[in-house]
């Protein structure tokens, strides 16, 4: 590592410190865990969903997962993974996955920032905003193929119809 870059990396801030000040104007629970990690929840119109955040320095790389208030049994994992995938086609920015010891289906992103002095708050406001609204979109799919019975193509596409008009 050249001299420049270790002085740039000194004075780049943790991007951390910003998102503890966004959740906490949201007034979202938090914890920060260290200069690491950060947990938080975040109520959505489905679920509240449990926010994890891991900033790593050496690799200038801040991770994000979004995990739904849901587990999934084991007996439709299966069909859980198809709905995953077909999600996740429709997806400009992250992925679905599923947390495999806690069967728990999660919104997944990083941000590399190498080179930037730090994250600015539109763009770590932004990069939440999209968690949510992916999942808030996502979610009656996920309770279709859970819950309901249905095969993850037509639940997806059910959950994805949008409404004109008003009722």
């Amino acid at each position: 590592m050249s001299g420049l870059q270790a002085r740039v990396r000194e004075r780049a801030t943790n991007p951390l410190d910003v998102l503890e000040q966004i959740v906490a104007a949201n007034e979202w629970a938090f914890e920060r865990r260290s200069d690491g990690e950060m947990a938080a929840e975040a109520p959505g119109k489905w679920c509240d969903y449990g926010l994890f955040f891991s900033w790593s320095p050496e690799i200038s790389a801040m991770h994000f997962s979004c995990a739904f208030d849901m587990k999934v049994p084991a007996e439709t994992r299966g069909k859980l993974f198809e709905l995953l995938a077909l999600a996740n086609e429709k997806l400009w920015i992250g992925h679905f996955g599923l947390e495999s010891e806690e069967g728990v289906p999660v919104f997944r992103h990083s941000v590399l920032l190498r080179g930037a002095p730090s994250a600015s708050a539109e763009s770590l406001e932004d990069m939440v905003d999209i968690a949510i609204t992916e999942c808030e979109r996502f979610f009656p799919a996920f309770q279709f193929v859970l819950w309901g019975g249905k095969a993850p193509g037509d639940a997806l596409q059910a959950a994805m119809l949008d409404c004109v008009g008003e009722a």
